[in-house]
């Protein structure tokens, strides 16, 4: 299968050298993939330059945008901006963080993946961050959910739910409207990356409010928020977070912010949620 991977990256000199050498030594080899240095004042653009010589299939575009580390639009936006070089001759696109080392074969292993199931719409691995000189698993949500650092999808898939969303919560909503959209989505516990950084540490404090806001785009309603809110700020060990995401849902209801899905396709969005909630308890 044919892999595009689209790598936006800011100010990752420290770890994207670690990340293009774990890809260019995949056994599956990507067709093309595009770093997008998106206003990093550090070394990042050498780094990659460096790559690019060595390798005709990676690519770099520089970009200009806010020197925040914002999760959502920023990230999204940089994506579109290497999106827009790239031709429409892939089977799977990808979107990686420029802070992952992935295993040799992680390429091989999806499009393996991809090839026995034609409805599987995107399938990932596992983020093990390194602590007391162990990789652990990251475990900041459920194990069948694919993170944001380590997209991968079908074409087909990536064009039926409308590409990604450049707001907070983009990495959910694309799952649940894949769901919508009855495409399958896998997690392979045996394919484990190591994420450099951990979630969120370099985040500037304007994105406190934007996980309650994306709650509120998806159509949640209040009372999912509310559960989501509490099982997110326990597991991350912060009643300040709880509020700012409560606090961020009613600020985007207060403000009238546009939504991220149909009403059709937020029905179906609660009742997964509600279905998942209530599972729990069985």
């Amino acid at each position: 299968m044919n892999f595009y991977i689209i790598i936006p990256a800011h100010n990752e000199q420290s770890s994207i050298g670690a990340t293009l050498d774990s890809l260019v030594k995949q056994s599956l080899k990507p067709k093309r993939l595009v770093v997008v240095n998106d206003n990093s004042t550090d070394k990042t653009q050498n780094i990659v330059e460096g790559y690019a010589k060595k390798h005709d299939w990676i690519h770099l575009i520089n970009s200009k945008s806010s020197d925040k580390h914002l999760p959502g639009s920023k990230i999204i936006n940089a994506f579109y901006k290497g999106y827009e070089i790239l031709d429409d001759n892939y089977d799977v696109i990808c979107k990686f963080d420029a802070d992952l080392i992935f295993p040799n074969n992680y390429l091989e292993q999806l499009s393996n993946h991809y090839n026995k199931n034609e409805k599987l719409g995107m399938v990932s691995g596992f983020c093990y961050i390194e602590k007391n000189n162990n990789w652990i698993l990251e475990n900041l949500t459920r194990k069948d959910h694919i993170r944001g650092a380590l997209k991968a999808y079908r074409k087909a898939c990536f064009l039926q739910i409308g590409k990604l969303k450049p707001s907070m919560g983009w990495d959910t909503v694309d799952e649940l409207l894949a769901k919508f959209y009855n495409w399958d989505i896998l997690t392979d516990d045996s394919l484990k990356v190591k994420h450099l950084k951990p979630t969120g540490v370099s985040y500037n404090k304007a994105s406190k409010y934007l996980q309650g806001e994306a709650m509120y785009k998806m159509r949640y309603g209040f009372t999912i928020t509310l559960i989501s809110a509490i099982k997110l700020a326990y597991k991350k060990g912060s009643f300040t977070l709880f509020r700012n995401y409560i606090s961020g849902y009613l600020k985007a209801k207060k403000s009238k912010v546009s939504y991220l899905v149909s009403e059709q396709e937020g029905i179906f969005i609660r009742n997964l949620r509600w279905k998942g909630i209530l599972s729990k308890f069985k």
